[in-house]
């Protein structure tokens, strides 16, 4: 009889998570995450599958890799390139030395849609239909037109009066 784990039965209904090495930086990333990653050159709606899977983990197993888990990818796909905000850079030295640069990283947004254990567990990004949008719209109630306010007195309030200074 195999012993039960703590865990066991509760990790069952857990997304697939995977650790991805990408341009030298290490992510944690699900089916259907959006990550900025140091600039890649593709174009917007081209898909891009990386190979240097380091952990693979959820439901009931977990696979780590000896440097990388063997057959693992995990696909995305290319959402945006863009710049990121103007990072200001003084340097200055007593007497007359002043340099003001600025800087800009460019980055690229990824869209995650399939994590493959390379094992036969995939985990796949639901895709997102438009038609859900308008279907929104329509369930809301239309606005009623207000009755006009009647004109009513302000109400008298105190005038200020000034104070009579004496001397």
């Amino acid at each position: 009889m195999r012993k039960r784990s703590p865990t066991d039965g509760i990790l069952e209904g857990v997304l697939m998570y995977s650790v991805v090495e990408i341009k030298g930086h290490q992510y944690k990333l699900k089916a259907g995450d959006m990550i900025d990653v140091e600039k890649i050159d593709l174009e917007e709606g081209k898909t891009i599958t990386f190979d240097k899977v380091l952990l693979v983990g959820g439901g009931a197993k977990t696979l780590v890799g000896a440097p990388v888990v063997g057959g693992a990818k995990v696909t995305a796909t290319v959402v945006r390139q863009a710049r990121g905000r103007k990072i200001i850079i003084l340097k200055r030295k007593p007497g007359a030395y002043r340099r003001k640069n600025g800087h800009r990283q460019a980055y690229t947004g990824l869209l995650i849609t399939e994590i493959n254990d390379g094992q036969g567990g995939v985990s796949k990004a639901e895709a997102r239909t438009k038609a859900a949008a308008p279907a929104a719209k329509i369930a809301a109630p239309a606005k009623v037109a207000k009755p006009a306010k009647s004109a009513k007195a302000k109400s008298a309030k105190p005038a200020k009066t000034a104070k009579a200074t004496t001397k």
